[in-house]
């Protein structure tokens, strides 16, 4: 688990001090993408400027090439903590990266997009599709809710959207300990719970992009993470609506982000277990989330392919959406969507 995380306004200030606390020595190397390097990830090099070598490299699509290059980028730089500033794509790069070389890195997000500034699972792109590896969790998370606050709405939407999934997540673990006797963490999935509950509890205060919004995102996707490094694996956070979402994430490239889909997911996994999927959608909505695939830009046929194939993603992993759901069953979830 982390040992060090700061959160707040101008937080960037404190990278390094945080950076000598950790007691890590040798050069730095510093991932983030084209955009961002020019803005955020020059100011923390410019904060680390004279205290100790940083090789900045910036981080494209996130596949094993672009690992095994940005690998080969540390080793050449002798590096001996990485410094990741910037959404999921860098965060997860730096994760993986973090993990297959042995050396720590520190989490920087500059957007409060998805879980995974403090988890220990990383998306990588395949040709078959998105999938989950292990990956090395953060041993500092530094986020500086004023940059956070200027990010998009939308990313910040989409950050609520993937921790109010964990709600059916947990159902889906729960399911699948009594229908196949995987075991369970209680104390993971409370703690995932509790950290849905903050974002429906607070959709109000999440709405407004401002620095207080960014907190209370920061502070949800931060405790997600911690639940999937308790339980060793992502299931606290990841279930059926996660299946969806990368299916969906297959038939319509591009048309959403991570986040968005998994809160369509989590809506239509909620009405599959019979549980409050209105409620589930009416917290989306305050947040400003989209809550049909028509604010996606995409066909319910799409959709309805999605909740029919989602069991192919991650076959091993059983939620509700591996239960044997007919068409007509996934027709009328999609349906359910549009419901005043």
């Amino acid at each position: 688990m982390p040992r060090n995380v700061v959160v707040g306004h101008d937080a960037l200030l404190q990278i390094p001090g945080i950076i000598d606390d950790l007691g890590i020595a040798g050069p730095v190397m510093l991932l983030s993408g084209a955009t961002t390097m020019q803005t955020v990830g020059a100011r923390v090099a410019g904060l680390l400027q004279g205290r100790r070598p940083v090789t900045t490299c910036l981080v494209g699509r996130i596949t094993y090439d672009e690992i095994q290059r940005i690998e080969e980028a540390a080793k050449e730089a002798g590096s001996g903590l990485i410094i990741a500033v910037g959404g999921g794509r860098v965060i997860d790069t730096a994760k993986v990266v973090s993990y297959n070389l042995d050396i720590q890195f520190v989490s920087v997000p500059t957007a409060a997009s998805h879980d995974g500034i403090a988890s220990s699972r990383a998306s990588v792109v395949t040709d078959a599709g998105n999938v989950s590896v292990a990956a090395q969790p953060p041993l500092a998370i530094v986020a500086d809710t004023g940059v956070i606050a200027t990010a998009s709405h939308r990313l910040l939407a989409a950050g609520c959207a993937d921790i109010i999934a964990n709600y059916t997540a947990i159902l889906d673990w729960e399911l699948s300990h009594r229908l196949t006797g995987e075991a369970i963490s209680e104390y993971a999935l409370t703690l995932s719970k509790i950290t849905a509950e903050i974002l429906v509890n607070n959709a109000d205060l999440v709405s407004h992009n401002d620095e207080t919004a960014a907190w209370i995102v920061v502070k949800a996707l931060f405790s997600s993470g911690i639940a999937m490094s308790i339980a060793g694996n992502s299931r606290p956070a990841s279930g059926g609506e996660h299946k969806f979402a990368h299916m969906l994430e297959r038939l319509a490239p591009g048309a959403a982000l991570h986040g968005e889909a998994c809160g369509l997911g989590t809506i239509i996994g909620m009405y599959l277990h019979g549980g409050d999927w209105k409620g589930i959608r009416i917290s989306l909505k305050r947040i400003g989330a989209p809550t049909t695939p028509k604010d996606l830009g995409i066909s319910n046929e799409v959709c309805v392919e999605a909740v029919l194939r989602a069991c192919e993603i991650r076959p091993e992993r059983f939620t509700i959406f591996d239960t044997g759901i007919t068409r007509e069953a996934a027709v009328a979830a999609v349906e359910a969507l549009y419901e005043v």
